[in-house]
């Protein structure tokens, strides 16, 4: 299914901004849906003058009336002139009799939604960007519950808020926090002075759980949350914007272990402040496990800490070895291990300053080029580098023999296809797909005689490496004219599955 940015672009109507402000918008669909007790439907308009739906949400508090998903469809017939009228005139359009769906009796609203043009200013579009329809099933008429006739008050507020510019709310923080509170999990309506005039069932709960035994309505709720964190050393700076509904944001209060996550949401008619709409969700367990990943993600990235120093210890004592060592055999020996463990060491370090178990190769891969220039020192040569493409971010399971691998390839090339030259050029290039990943070491060298690859160490250490623990090929060739190229290819889908 395509996504709403790609729907949105396929009609060649909206803007960048059209479509960020559709986001935000659709980011609060399940709220929409749930404060209304009916299904929502977004539409935009085509260049052929009708409606294509571009996202869709059903109640999760009521029963939905529509069982098949309308995102991508055109719109029906019986809808389109009450949505090109709310369009047209930028205004809330109901239908003045129950419109039947499939044999059950609805009643539509269409909602105007107009983008504000700037977090502080007044102007809107001029036209409407697109079109929101609210289908409420009207088959369980009965009598409601106050807490239902809140929460359409609360929708119809917020739908007000959408045809008038004022909802979503520009000022509010980008990125959904887990445990964001749902309009099921608790619901606090403030008038403009920031008293309760109603609590849900839940919300009073939530708060009784941290500490508040009596009603909260009636009450001030900045004074009821300052009574409960008093004697705290620490407080969210955003908690009393948020507890008088003064701006649309989200904290979380802490009392007697339990943890409350609080979202406000401004209610305005034509940019002035009325009310409020506070959402609240008993969050402990889900912040106890953010604490669990976060000392973990932090354990794990000690102990990639102390692997790299302790790697980094022994190829110091390689190091060492091999410059008291008389044997050229044994010196040789010794440097490439000391170059094997010193490349295992950077994906190390490279993970250890991560709260991600994948690396960004690129970075990895240019410390380990840091290697010719002491390998080439060694054999009196100058090389050059050249790296073109990208790695990109690679898993951790597979970063270490990648890096393994190129170390052994980058210094057979100065070391063999090099040796006895005053100067070279070593290049690698990689390409990256969603399925492949191709790399090529290439110098300018003596190169290989066609058909014979060596047979020694390094290069087994390569082949099993590659076809043992990437699943991947390898092949070695000699360039027309001089140098040796190696091709290897890994299958990325192959990666992923392990």
């Amino acid at each position: 299914m395509s996504t709403l940015s790609e729907l949105v672009q396929a009609q060649g109507r909206a803007s960048e901004e059209d479509i960020e402000w559709l986001h935000l918008l659709v980011g609060d669909w399940q709220l929409l849906a749930d404060l209304a007790f009916a299904d929502i439907v977004l539409w935009v308009p085509t260049t052929d003058g009708g409606f294509v739906a571009v996202a869709h949400a059903r109640p999760s508090s009521s029963a939905t009336l529509f069982y098949r998903d309308f995102v991508g469809q055109a719109v029906k017939s019986e809808w389109k002139a009450q949505i090109d009228e709310s369009f047209q005139s930028a205004s809330i359009v109901d239908t003045a009799a129950p419109d039947w769906y499939e044999e059950t009796p609805t009643r539509v609203r269409a909602v105007p939604v107009l983008r504000r043009l700037t977090p502080t200013g007044n102007k809107t579009t001029d036209q409407p960007i697109a079109v929101i329809t609210r289908h409420t099933n009207l088959s369980e008429a009965r009598t409601p519950s106050r807490q239902e006739l809140t929460f359409n008050e609360c929708a119809n507020d917020l739908f007000a808020m959408i045809a008038s510019g004022d909802f979503p709310d520009l000022g509010a923080p980008s990125g959904p926090r887990r445990g964001a509170p749902r309009a099921s999990d608790g619901l606090i309506r403030l008038d403009v002075d920031g008293l309760v005039t109603f609590a849900s069932p839940n919300a009073l709960s939530a708060f009784n759980r941290i500490g508040f035994p009596n009603e909260l309505e009636a009450e001030s709720l900045a004074e009821v949350t300052t009574g409960l964190i008093s004697g705290q050393l620490t407080v969210d700076e955003s908690l009393p914007l948020v507890v008088t509904g003064r701006a649309p944001w989200r904290t979380d209060i802490e009392a007697r272990g339990v943890t409350v996550s609080l979202r406000a949401i401004p209610v305005r008619n034509h940019g002035k402040r009325v009310g409020a709409i506070v959402l609240c969700r008993d969050v402990t367990e889900v912040r106890h496990q953010e604490r669990e990943l976060i000392t973990k993600d932090a354990t794990i990235r000690e102990i990639h800490h102390r692997v790299k120093n302790n790697l980094q210890t022994v190829a110091s004592l390689l190091r060492i070895q091999a410059r008291r060592t008389h044997s050229d055999v044994a010196r040789d020996a010794l440097g490439q291990a000391m170059r094997r463990v010193a490349a295992i060491a950077v994906v190390h370090d490279t993970l250890s300053e991560g709260l991600t178990q994948d690396v960004d190769f690129d970075v990895v891969f240019d410390r380990v080029l840091m290697l010719i220039a002491e390998v080439a020192s060694s054999h009196s040569t100058t090389v050059r580098p050249i790296s073109k493409g990208s790695f990109g971010n690679l898993p951790s399971e597979y970063a270490t023999p990648l890096a393994l691998v190129l170390t052994e390839l980058v210094t057979n090339a100065v070391e063999h296809g090099l040796a006895d030259r005053e100067d070279g050029e070593v290049q690698i290039v990689a390409k990256r797909t969603d399925d492949n990943l191709s790399v090529k070491v290439r110098d300018n060298g003596v190169g290989l005689a066609e058909g014979k690859v060596g047979s020694g160490l390094g290069t087994q250490i390569v082949r099993t490496l590659i076809q043992g623990e990437l699943g991947g090929t390898i092949d070695w060739h000699t360039l027309v004219g001089s140098g040796t190229e190696v091709t290897i290819e890994v299958p990325m889908m192959w990666l992923n599955r392990r």
